[in-house]
Formats: C-alpha cells, structure tokens, sequence
C-alpha cells in the first residue's frame, strides 16, 4: 500500500541525512514485520507499559522514523521532546563513540571525570540567572523532579511541595502525588506521597485572567492552604507539558518568584520538556522573564542517551552533606560527552532561530487550519513547542467543552498516513507539536497536510 497523500521533497540539505527526510507509506500501519514483533513484546513486556503507535523502529535520522517494514514517519514527537537536535544527529553520534572508546562508567562519586564538570559548567552558563550556579547529574526527569523537592527541603527545613494545577512531573512515588492527573500515573499505585499541594494555575484560554490576577489567586492558596512558613518549594512548569501546553499570562511567573522570594520558598523551573533550546530559547522561563531559583533539565539535554541535571544557586545546591546527592549512573560520561555535543551543537547550528523558524511555520499553518475548522479553539506554544485544543464544535469562544474524540481519530488518521503525533492535556483534547529542531519546513507542511485531511474525514 502507498500513501494516497504526495509526501514532501528531500530538503536541498539532505545529503546531510543518513535517511531522506521524506514520508514514506508502503505498507498497512502496522505493517506485518511490526505486527509480528508486536507478538513477541506482548509475551515479554509489562502490559504496564504503553505504547502510542505499536510500529517497532530500526532507524532514524533527523526528523524521520523508519520502521521495521520501511515505512518513514514524519516524527513530531521526538520521543517526548528528547531527540531536540534531531535523531542520530552527527556530533553527538560521533562524541558519544569516542567516549564509549574510552572509558563507560567509573561512577563520578568514586573516581570523577571531566565530562560530568563540563556538562555542570555548560548548565550554570545558559539556565537562567547571573548569579553562582552548581549541578547535580543524575538519570532522568523524574529523577531531577525528586532531587529538586530533595534539595529545597534540605535548604529551606520545610516539609510542603506545591505544584500547579494540570501540572505533570513523573511517575515515581513522589512525582505521581505532584500530578494533576491521576489516571493512568496514579490510580491504583496509592498510598500518594504526602504534604504535596496543588494550587491553582494560569490558564489563559480558559481562566481569561491576566498574570496579575492568577498570580494573586495561586499566592492566596499558598498563604490559606499551605502557610508560606511550612513551604520549601513551588514546582512550575513554565510552559506545561502533558497538561497541554499551556502558556501562562504575562507577568505571572515573575510575580510568583517575587512571592517565593520574599517568604523564603525555593522556586523551582520544570524545563524537563521545555529546555534546551526547544522553544527559540534555552530555557523557556527566557519568555517570561522568570530566573528561578533552581532549573531540571533532562529530556533533550544528551540527544536521547539518558541525563538529567538540578542546577541552581550555589547556596541552595550546597545545602546537602556529602553524599547526600548522586547515584551509581548519574552523570554517566557517555551521556555527558553526548550532552556537552548537543550545546555544542545548539551554538554551531544556531538551533535557537530554529527553533523560532519552527514556532513561525507551525503557527502560519495551524491558524489556516484554525480558519477553515471550529473545533480548533486555541493554538499555543513556543517555538517547536505548540499545541492546539481540540473543543466541541461551536464552543471554542463560549463554553469551550473538551473533544477528546476528535483528537484520538486525528492521531490514529495522521498514523496511518505517516504522521506520528503526540496527544495530551488533562481532558485529552490537546495535540501537540514537538518537533526535532531538524524538522524541515517542508516536513511540517507536509504533515499539516495529513492533520488538514484528518479532520475533514471527522
């Protein structure tokens, strides 16, 4: 079978690539060789773990996903926002290779190594803030999240964590209490962490209220609910990710780190899936003028070898004993040698304006969509980080009720026809465009192509 769409050209660039950046479908999706390993993962794989399309990888490049039966998908998923700098891009390929030459693991807290100092020296030079900055690697976001709440505690002396409503920061222990969305991270995995809060969020499309406004009624909660005195930290996702890519009003993350400040809170930035040049900065918080106290990365940071980092004030890092920080693979030099390739690489390929050059042929293409169907009712987002909310058709300028329907059937259509898209938000109604900074525009018209055909097909 062949696609029934025109897939887009090979960019001029592509002799870059070790795979065309082009769509392909010439089989069912999935395809036999797919359906096949399918079998096997069911007799040996946690049904625990999901997976959005069940077409099973062998390469990948760029923007594109090859499949076991050659089908090429346009990826804007770039798994969860982890491949930024493209698949298999070159000089983190090659970086990691000669590290892996050298020497694998001798775990830093024993005998340390330079790679895990660069990646911490790099990190203090482009999160937010010009004051003293220090890092802890350690695996992954979840990890960063914990490591954070770990740390703020250790320094403040205080029990609380509060987070934002629609937040989502894990699946561990601690993090599936600061979710907002209890099915599936939560249900069943009881009894929940205790002393997290959830306060209320700016949500621009819905709440209708300035940054002011809803940063006056998240700091009420804190005051009536929680008690600034009992606070160590406010957990925020500056552009917030599973819950949809909500991008707060204008003045309200400042005005909560003015608050946090003041009542001596630590203030902490989830970049886990906004940072590392995704959004046209290195760290989203740059839009808003925030500089938290403390940043996690993770995701993109290592070109998708696993690594995350909690970077912050000297004063806050040093709170910890020795000893109290780390783990046996945290900053591994693989991944930190893979890290310090991906800077390296956001500076040489000025990926910064790619990411801004994504933001603009995202956003010309989805408002055109947006013009020609009603149950478009938001795009948002930065850079190559944008969503649109789904709604019943008719209610995107009154009650703007969820259509979480309309976009389970997009993704499925945008599958069958080469797309791999991502869905989310609390009520399921959100599609989100999260792009590798490789992604042509030709790739991306091609694929609102595709999302143009699926919802006319609803």
């Amino acid at each position: 079978m062949t696609d029934t769409f025109a897939s887009a050209p090979a960019s001029p660039s592509a002799a870059a690539y070790t795979v065309p950046q082009e769509r392909r479908v010439l089989t069912a999706i999935p395809g036999p060789k797919s359906v096949e390993m399918h079998k096997r993962r069911l007799e040996s794989v946690s049904t625990g773990v999901s997976s959005t399309l069940p077409v099973y990888i062998k390469k990948a490049n760029g923007a594109i996903l090859v499949d076991l039966d050659d089908n090429h998908f346009i990826d804007l998923g770039a798994g969860i926002g982890v491949t930024t700098v493209g698949h298999t891009e070159a000089n983190v390929v090659e970086a990691a290779t000669n590290q892996v030459q050298e020497f694998i693991h001798t775990l830093f807290t024993i005998t340390p190594y330079e790679e895990y100092i660069r990646v911490a020296e790099l990190l203090a030079a482009h999160t937010p803030g010009d004051f003293k900055k220090k890092s802890v690697l350690i695996n992954s976001g979840a990890e960063a999240v914990e490591n954070g709440v770990k740390i703020a505690r250790k320094y403040t002396g205080r029990r609380a964590v509060a987070v934002l409503d629609h937040a989502y920061h894990g699946r561990t222990v601690l993090t599936m209490a600061m979710n907002y969305k209890a099915m599936p991270y939560a249900t069943g995995f009881g009894p929940l962490a205790s002393d997290v809060y959830h306060a209320p969020s700016s949500y621009p499309y819905h709440d209708g209220l300035s940054g002011a406004d809803a940063a006056e009624r998240t700091i009420t909660y804190l005051e009536k609910v929680i008690g600034a005195s009992d606070l160590a930290c406010l957990v925020v996702e500056p552009i917030q990710g599973e819950g949809g890519f909500m991008v707060p009003a204008d003045g309200y993350l400042p005005l909560l780190q003015e608050w946090c400040t003041a009542n001596g809170v630590v203030m902490i930035a989830d970049e886990i899936q906004s940072g590392m040049a995704r959004t046209g900065a290195y760290y989203a918080s740059e839009h808003f003028g925030w500089v938290p106290d403390l940043v996690l990365t993770a995701k993109g940071i290592a070109g998708g070898l696993p690594l995350a980092a909690v970077t912050g004030r000297a004063e806050i890092m040093d709170a910890s004993q020795p000893g109290g920080l780390g783990g046996t693979f945290g900053g591994n030099p693989v991944a930190c040698a893979a890290a310090i390739a991906v800077f390296e690489s956001i500076e040489r390929n000025d990926l910064l304006a790619e990411g801004a050059r994504i933001e603009k042929a995202l956003l010309a293409g989805l408002t055109k969509l947006k013009s020609k169907y009603d149950i478009i009712g938001d795009i948002r987002g930065k850079g190559a980080m944008i969503a649109i909310e789904l709604v019943q058709p008719g209610t995107g300028d009154t009650t703007k009720l969820p259509n979480a329907a309309a976009v389970s059937s997009i993704a499925a259509f945008a599958a069958q026809h080469g797309v791999l898209l991502l869905t989310a938000g609390t009520y399921g109604n959100v599609l989100r465009f999260l792009p590798s900074l490789a992604v042509t525009d030709a790739l991306i018209a091609d694929a609102l192509t595709v999302i143009d055909h699926a919802i006319a097909a609803l």
